[in-house]
């Protein structure tokens, strides 16, 4: 059954485009079919980290307003065959953004590819809004610093009030993909440990991505991590984040310590 996912955040800057296209892209791997959609109407940056910006001819715009259809402005990754991004408007304004042709876009989506993967600008403003409207599950995006897990906070209580699945009273499965983390750091203090985090969200723990050079090359070479180096620890902690989406149930680890924390933090459901 297709599954429609958002990866969200209040904050910008924490690494939810680079998470977008990484998920994605270890997804397809596995061999999953994948379209991912930028929701970040007049900045579009889904398309550079994935090396595709100079292919983008029609975007999610011109899809909902009928100027063309998906199959013109699907782009097809070159690398894994079953990835595929739909590019947001790099001219247009968020108001072009409707619900009605949002819903009839996601619609179709779902009836092409067994994930629809919807990465949300940052915030609480339309775009993010209509990005979570229509998903069956979300990845609440956050680095381990108090403004952003607040943030985060405020996005997981959008989550519960704002979307189809809030309205129709039913439960939206949402996860915790910690990201930029640096264990050194959270020992000395300079940033928020991962229980910290989880004691403050109290959601799943989806997975702990560590700081690392290595995802900063993969955007700047317009690669997701999991193709560009798929041995780094970030490619690593991706692709092990893409099969727990999957259902399988595997060990988490905070980069540089051994401790499990599966049955502490991944079992976790929201009081």
């Amino acid at each position: 059954m297709s599954q429609v996912l958002v990866v969200t955040s209040g904050k910008g800057g924490v690494g939810k485009t680079t998470s977008t296209a990484a998920l994605g892209a270890a997804l397809a791997q596995e061999g999953q079919s994948v379209a991912v959609v930028d929701f970040d109407v007049g900045l579009r940056n889904l398309d550079l980290v994935l090396g595709a910006e100079r292919r983008v001819v029609y975007d999610l715009i011109n899809v909902i307003q009928g100027q063309a259809n998906l199959n013109q402005a699907l782009i097809r990754d070159k690398r894994v065959e079953t990835l595929y991004l739909l590019p947001a408007s790099q001219t247009r304004d968020k108001d072009a953004l409707t619900d009605e042709g949002v819903a009839r876009v996601i619609a179709e989506l779902r009836e092409r590819f067994d994930w629809v993967i919807c990465d949300s600008p940052a915030g609480i403003e339309r775009g993010a809004f209509l990005a979570m409207r229509h998903a069956d599950l979300a990845v609440i995006v956050t680095n381990p610093e108090v403004s952003s897990v607040r943030d985060s906070d405020r996005i997981i209580g959008m989550l519960d009030s704002k979307t189809e699945k809030a309205e129709r009273g039913q439960w939206m499965d949402k996860y915790l993909l910690i990201t930029r983390y640096d264990h050194a750091r959270a020992q000395r203090g300079d940033m928020l440990k991962t229980e910290d985090v989880l004691e403050i969200l109290s959601i799943p723990l989806l997975g702990i991505i560590p700081e690392s050079q290595d995802v900063l090359r993969a955007s700047n070479v317009g690669s997701p991590v999991t193709i560009n180096n798929p041995n780094s620890l970030p490619a690593k902690a991706y692709a092990e984040a893409a099969r727990r989406l999957r259902g399988e149930a595997l060990d988490i680890t905070i980069p540089r310590e051994k401790r499990n924390l599966l049955g502490m933090l991944f079992g976790r459901r929201a009081a």
